[in-house]
């Protein structure tokens, strides 16, 4: 159904049931609470007069664990990752705990995207530690605007990397609001 721009009553006129049923139900069955099935979901536009609904969602993954890789992989657990419905636009939360066995060393925690889209993890999109003293953890956290999806079932996995010897990954969290 489509939301229909609704008439304009004239008097001494009729106002049928076809009337009624294209301007009035039809048209309240496209508002958001019409259109809500999961609490805690928002809606967007997604062109004039159309909404769609979506759920924001979020993954937490404890397990503290290493990489020496200077590219982006998975660690044993992989992720977190969370696959979302999405727009064309998505707000991606990273948040991690992260440390280097030497000293002056970068550790970096960023995501790709699978599904309709596919978009390898990369450093103008992660979040990152560097300047702190070996085996120094800082815990960072940064939401990330995404304004480049393909429109439909996208997930985000989390990927990490380091500038040089080994980092270590905790308390790693992937959430996204899709848009």
């Amino acid at each position: 159904m489509a939301w229909t721009s609704p008439m304009t009553a004239v008097a001494n006129t009729i106002f049928t049931a076809a009337q009624f049923n294209t301007h009035i139900r039809d048209n309240l069955n496209e508002t958001a609470p019409a259109k809500a099935t999961t609490a805690g979901s928002l809606f967007v536009a997604t062109g004039t007069n159309a909404i769609a609904e979506r759920i924001p969602a979020g993954q937490f993954t404890a397990a503290a664990e290493t990489t020496a890789s200077t590219s982006f992989v998975d660690l044993a657990t992989v992720g977190p990752a969370v696959t979302a419905t999405t727009g064309t636009k998505a707000f991606v939360f990273l948040r991690a705990g992260m440390e280097n066995s030497g000293a002056n060393s970068s550790c970096h925690t960023s995501f790709e995207v699978s599904g309709a889209t596919s978009t390898a993890a990369s450093l103008n999109r992660a979040i990152t530690t560097a300047g702190l003293a070996a085996a120094s953890r800082g815990r960072i956290g940064a939401p990330i605007f995404v304004d480049n999806l393909v429109a439909g079932v996208n997930t985000f996995t989390a990927k990490y990397s380091v500038s040089a010897n080994t980092g270590t990954f905790v308390s790693r969290e992937l959430s996204v609001i899709p848009l």
